[in-house]
């Protein structure tokens, strides 16, 4: 896509009303590709300057969108994921964790691995397509004492097409993925990457808004989605229309079967299609765990 292509579709994002037309309108081939931004249908070379505007809009308050999005539940349950998972159980572990370039995961595997089982020797890579995202994970990392060790790192990179020179086949022990795989262009090219750089007997790890499994729970919570948080984006950052992109893509995202289909279309082997099976839905499905092991 050109500069002034790029620039074009950003002004667009920025006038919600008329978006879908301004989209329309910056292609003159109708044969492109195309693929989902929220309910929106927009090119796929499209979407990815389009999230990045996005979370160039949100960086700096991630927290506050992730509280407004869960109702400030997000934080257990990123406890609970990374609790789960028990990094340094079996000793130091080589980990990448990608679209989290504000580092709130990797903080929480290294402190894990350290308070429980006296691990200082864990290492995690953050890798995330948006500079400011990881420019504000750098930002946190310095007040803690893993600034300027070999225990992490950050690095800007397209989760579907990792480098292979910087990110070499079966390297990794354990891949995680939190709040980032439903923005992404092409979910299986993501599974494929995490397969290819992760060793034989190595868990790929996914946190993700999900399916609500409760009709009661669904109702209250699309209320929620649609109402109260674009409200509260515009209250506390100014910013609807990030906001309402942002509930719109965890309701284009797969059902947990569908997902867990994905996953082992990728390699991976998980257990059954159920809840405690292949995924854990957290909150009734508000969120859900996906994880799945390569063989």
């Amino acid at each position: 896509m050109s500069l002034s292509a790029s620039v074009h579709l950003r002004r667009c994002f920025a006038r919600n009303k008329t978006f879908v037309r301004c989209i329309n309108s910056s292609s003159s081939d109708t044969h492109r590709k195309t693929t989902s931004f929220g309910f929106q249908t927009v090119p796929e070379d499209a979407k990815e300057s389009m999230v990045k505007s996005v979370f160039d809009s949100v960086a700096s308050k991630y927290d506050l969108m992730n509280d407004a999005m869960s109702m400030g539940v997000h934080r257990l349950w990123k406890d609970q994921f990374v609790g789960d998972l028990k990094p340094g159980r079996r000793g130091p572990m080589r980990c990448i964790d990608v679209a989290g370039g504000t580092g709130d995961i990797a903080l929480r595997i290294l402190d894990f691995a350290r308070e429980k089982y006296a691990d200082r020797e864990t290492s995690v890579e953050v890798v995330d397509i948006n500079d400011q995202m990881l420019k504000e994970g750098f930002r946190r990392f310095k007040q803690t004492m893993y600034h300027n060790t070999p225990q992490i790192s950050f690095h800007e990179a397209n989760a579907q097409s990792l480098p292979a020179e910087q990110f070499p086949d079966n390297s990794y022990d354990l891949y995680t993925i939190a709040f980032g795989i439903r923005n992404v262009t092409s979910i299986p090219a993501v599974l494929e990457e995490a397969y290819r750089v992760l060793k034989p007997g190595a868990t790929f790890a996914c946190l993700e808004f999900s399916r609500v499994d409760n009709p009661l729970l669904g109702t209250l919570y699309d209320q929620y989605s649609f109402h109260i948080i674009p409200l509260l984006g515009t209250i506390l950052t100014g910013d609807r229309a990030s906001y309402q992109y942002l509930v719109e893509s965890i309701r284009k995202f797969p059902s947990q079967p569908d997902f867990a289909r994905m996953i082992r279309d990728a390699g991976f082997v998980t257990g059954k299609d159920i809840d405690g099976g292949a995924w854990t839905n957290l909150w009734g499905g508000v969120a859900c765990v996906h994880t799945g092991v390569k063989v």
